[in-house]
């Protein structure tokens, strides 16, 4: 595999010191084709962006998925900048300008939601917002350890995104 290009000592576009790396990697994704990750980190303020974009045009897409086991969160996944995940009645991730790019699997996009609602359970002032936080974590965690049922869907307009198993259901947006 090639080394990533890396390009340092740019301008960061938030603290203006000249401490941001870009990078840029191509990577071979089985069943998805060449993709590139970009990325830029800043040592200094800790800004950081990231995305992946298919060597190939592609149509938006739509993949579902049944999560029924602890095997599938293994599943590989391909989430774009511009992707919306959606676990209906638990959460959802949705584009925006802080929206990273990244290659996970199933069990990845569960532990980060997983970040999200610890941060909720440990700062939020509000008490019933806290309950929430900490069923919807017990939850998650049936799920990673297959006790539990949930549906993952990815929604991508710009076609750079999939679910990597022949257990999806991929239609289009």
């Amino acid at each position: 595999m090639p080394e990533p290009n890396k390009i340092e000592g740019e301008t960061c576009p938030f603290c203006h010191n000249k401490t941001l790396t870009l990078m840029e990697e191509e990577v071979e994704v089985p069943y998805f084709g060449k993709v590139f990750v970009f990325s830029m980190t800043c040592s200094s303020c800790k800004y950081h962006k990231a995305d992946i974009e298919a060597e190939e045009q592609k149509p938006p897409v739509k993949y579902t998925l049944e999560i029924n086991s602890s095997d599938d969160m293994n599943i590989r996944v391909v989430k774009s900048s511009a992707a919306t995940v959606k676990i209906p009645r638990i959460a959802s991730i949705e584009p925006g300008p802080a929206s990273e790019g990244y290659i996970t699997n199933v069990e990845g996009i569960l532990e980060r939601i997983k970040k999200q609602l610890e941060d909720i359970k440990e700062n939020d002032d509000d008490k019933d917002n806290q309950d929430k936080a900490r069923k919807m974590i017990k939850k998650i965690n049936r799920i990673i350890f297959g006790q539990d049922k949930a549906k993952m869907i990815i929604e991508d307009p710009t076609g750079n995104s999939a679910i990597i198993s022949e257990k999806a259901v991929k239609s289009k947006l």
